[in-house]
């Protein structure tokens, strides 16, 4: 129940803050952004756009909608991108889909909406929303639909995709507005989820869209012909002054923000229509004004008309170079909206309004910790800074500590331009849960996250528990502002600094690699990083391996005097003598408690930098496997782990540098191989290619793992003909053929059989060719259900003396996975050209 009362609290507090709690270098708006601010207050509207994935989001509308008509806006993401590829690092699923939600919180930061979020997991692509539904659980996702719906209270919805399941589409995509379609007319019914009405009230939306465009169509002339008479469009081309940019110009930034999926866009200026289908509600009379008969006015709040007749006096009489002179007439709008019965509207604008008076007067709190972590248990001094740089009175009565919930009682008058500082010991219970996504905290499906607490279902973040909120005073009306703790530290180069503020266990342990593979009965060492939370820990770190698994020594003691401290230790490891799959978990015992998780952190500067907790386990295989050769080339592609899953099997593996690539200096390598999509994102492939192919000609053997036929640095990505496709097979367990059982492909060093395509992790392959020459040899087939035969996903051919490899097959998720098939097969690909 403490628990219960304390999420209550943060959620609370989050309303007060004004969005996600996050550490961001704090927003100092300029007059333009509080004029800007004050005309917003005046619109009572808000607009929830609802799609599958991170980027899938039309960041010219929301930044219509946000900043044109000044509708709060937010976007309902029903999966956090897990299932994607990575351009700008090694990290993929879950990790991958706490990078992305970072970027989408990024890029709402800069188009002026929200962001939220189901507990759906990307479990990769989906064909069609039946194999979406039965992988996800339907009434779960349809449940947070709901639950962000009565939330957000919008009175438009508006889905990126259609939800005729006819339409070829990802199944999420399509699932995502078939959802949104059946929620609409739920929210509004108190016997559906009825268990959510403890927190949030039925709420019915007045309209219902789907933001189509020609490419639905399937080309511009078609859609030039189309029907248009249940559609509404508007004009997202618009300029604004005081920004200096188009609306068009500030979705590019926001789209930019998806970074780790190579959507970097460029600004367009001018006119640009966006056309909204009618799905549900009254069709508008405007055929330009997506609200026209909603009322959006003060007067749809009972007692609201003269709230809006004043903030249109204070818009009217608003000075740039004195902004503090609309504080009396804002505090006076602030009692008014105070003094409204609890609704939505007057959560919403409270918080709305108090964030423009604070502005207007130069208000700057902030709490700075010591250092970016403290354990449960532990205390840590804050700094608290504030300043008032207006002449209008304001004093702080007291700050409250959170999450110790202590009143300071200070009385403390904020002098023009006079700044004040106190410091402050933050003390954490020891019963308080760690930070990390809290979606991850618990064991997840193949198609869901599981979280329990309603009140964090669709949050983009896990609500931060160290807080300051103070209690002020101006001109006697009272308000509270709450400030998240976060660490700040100049760097030299950088300068000012911002991290997120953590609680973290005392102890972490990182296995060295997340996959093992023994390809004999020889041991193995596993080195474990233990990290150290806090000062002088002294423990025993042990290995807990499966049956017919052994570890040397059984445990070890780590000693560490200072936090941040690090020890490497490390275990012989004895493989079973069978092949067997199984999992080796690192466990740290300090004071009598065990300690199982790692740490992981992911640091990329466009997003701060997260904390990752989970399990401290790695993946162990024995597998019965024959390799030849030693030395691997590998050119990096989009970012993958597979040099160090082919180092995990003896193999030595060099990262190439393309800007020497040569056939004479490939010589020295037994195999060479290009990572995922090389030939989307190496740029100088366009001219190195040749050096590749004479490498092939002159003896070499060549892999070249999938790309895309979007944005190919060149046509040129084999010796002969070779076109590529959308093809793939998404069903991990689809049935493979062997279309050629004697090739020697299948057959050395390793036999190839049925088993080796056992227990394939998310897909089989993607972006087969459909194409290619005849002195290719396709070796496998595989289908999706109900679909043809795709025969490209492995093709070898023979080029002079060596041997050119093209395979769609999905080895980055695979190997990184320790499939053992997988593992078989790609050995036998390394050793085309070793065979006696």
């Amino acid at each position: 129940m403490k628990h219960q009362y304390f999420l209550s609290t943060l959620v609370l507090l989050g309303w007060l803050i004004g969005g996600s709690l996050q550490a961001q270098a704090p927003k100092k708006p300029t007059s333009a952004d509080i004029h800007d601010d004050i005309k917003r207050l005046n619109v009572l509207a808000s607009a929830l756009y609802v799609a599958a994935h991170p980027d899938d989001e039309n960041t010219r509308l929301i930044a219509y909608l946000s900043n044109h008509l000044r509708v709060n806006t937010a976007y309902l993401s029903l999966t956090r991108g897990d299932g994607g590829q990575n351009l700008i690092g090694t990290e993929i699923r879950e990790l991958l889909g706490v990078i992305r939600t970072q970027e989408l919180l990024g890029a709402r930061r800069i188009d002026g909406g929200q962001q939220l979020f189901s507990r759906a997991n990307d479990f990769g692509y989906s064909k069609n929303p039946e194999e979406t539904l039965k992988i996800w659980n339907k009434d779960e996702v349809l449940a947070d639909v709901v639950w962000a719906i009565r939330n957000w209270q919008p009175d438009i919805i508006i889905n990126r995709f259609s939800h005729d399941s006819g339409r070829r589409t990802h199944g999420h995509h399509t699932t995502s507005a078939i959802l949104s379609y059946e929620a609409f007319d739920l929210v509004g019914d108190s016997k559906a989820y009825p268990e959510q009405l403890q927190y949030v009230s039925t709420w019915q939306p007045k309209r219902l869209f789907f933001n189509t465009s020609w490419w639905f169509f399937g080309s511009r002339e078609k859609f030039a012909q189309a029907d248009k008479s249940k559609m509404v469009s508007v004009d997202v081309g618009t300029y604004y002054p005081l920004k200096g940019k188009s609306n068009t110009e500030i979705a590019a930034e926001s789209r930019s923000m998806h970074r780790c999926q190579g959507f970097g866009s460029t600004g367009t200026r001018g006119s640009m229509s966006e056309y909204l289908q009618l799905l549900k509600g009254d069709m508008p009379s405007n055929r330009e004004d997506l609200f026209e008969g909603i009322n959006t006015t003060w007067t749809r709040v009972k007692g609201g008309a003269p709230i809006g007749q004043l903030i249109s006096k204070i818009e009217e009489d608003f000075k740039y170079d004195d902004p503090a002179a609309s504080v009396p007439q804002l505090l006076e709008a602030f009692k008014m909206i105070e003094s409204l019965s609890n609704s939505y509207w007057r959560t919403v604008k409270l918080a709305e309004i108090q964030k423009v008076i604070l502005a207007c007067m130069g208000i700057y709190i902030e709490a700075v910790a010591e250092d970016y972590s403290v354990v449960a248990g532990g205390q840590i001094p804050v700094m608290v800074e504030m300043i008032n740089r207006s002449g209008i009175k304001a004093v702080v009565e007291r700050l409250q500590l959170y999450p110790e919930d202590r009143d300071t009682i200070i009385n403390l008058t904020l002098e023009n331009n006079q700044l004040y500082k106190q410091e402050f010991k933050l003390h954490f219970d020891a019963q308080l849960p760690t930070t990390s996504p809290y979606w991850l905290n618990d064991p997840a499906s193949l198609g869901m996250y599981t979280v329990n607490e309603q009140l964090l279902r669709g949050k983009p973040e896990t609500p931060r528990t160290a807080l300051i909120k103070c209690q002020l005073r101006i001109e006697g009306v009272e308000m509270q502002y709450v400030a998240e703790v976060v660490h700040k530290k100049n760097d030299p180069v950088m300068g000012e600094q911002y991290r997120p503020f953590e609680i973290l266990p005392p102890v972490t342990a990182n296995i060295a690699e997340k996959v093992y593979v023994f390809a004999s009965d020889e041991p193995k060492q596993i080195e474990v990083l233990v990290g150290a939370g806090q000062p002088n820990l002294k423990g025993q770190l042990r290995l807990a391996l499966p049956p017919g698994w052994r570890a040397e020594p059984a445990q070890q003691a780590f000693d560490l005097q200072q936090k941040g401290q690090e020890q490497r230790l490390s275990f012989t490891v004895y493989p079973s003598k069978t092949q067997s799959e199984g999992q080796v978990k690192a466990v740290a015992q300090l004071d009598g408690q065990d300690y199982d998780r790692e740490l992981v952190l992911i640091e990329y500067d466009h997003i701060p930098t997260q904390s990752v907790l989970r399990p401290s386990a790695a993946r162990i295989v024995r597998v019965d496997l024959k390799r030849l050769g030693d030395r691997i080339g590998y050119l990096m592609g989009a970012g993958d782990e597979i040099p160090a899953s082919l180092e995990q099997i003896g193999y030595s593996v060099t990262l190439l540098d393309d800007r020497n690539l040569s056939a004479e200096g490939l010589q020295q390598f037994d195999a060479v191989i290009l990572g995922i999509r090389a030939f989307n994102t190496v740029d100088r492939l366009k001219f190195k290619n040749q050096e590749l192919m004479d490498y092939v000609e002159q003896g070499g053997t060549l892999i070249v793992q999938y790309n895309t036929a979007h944005r190919l640095k060149t046509k040129d990505i084999a010796p002969y003909p070779l076109k590529l496709s959308r093809d793939r097979v998404t069903v991990e367990e689809a049935e493979i053929r062997m279309l050629q059982p004697d090739h020697f492909v299948l057959n050395f060093p390793n036999k190839i059989g049925p088993a080796d395509f056992d227990h394939w992790v998310q897909e089989r392959g993607l972006y087969f060719p459909n194409e290619w020459d005849d002195k290719f040899e396709a070796i496998l087939s595989s289908n999706d259900p109900g679909e043809p035969a795709r025969d490209g996903g492995l093709l070898v051919a023979q080029h002079g003396k060596g041997y050119y490899v093209y395979t769609g097959y999905s080895w980055f998720r695979q190997l990184p996975a320790g499939v053992p098939g997988a593992y078989r097969l790609f050995t036998n690909l390394i050793s085309v050209g070793q065979r006696p």
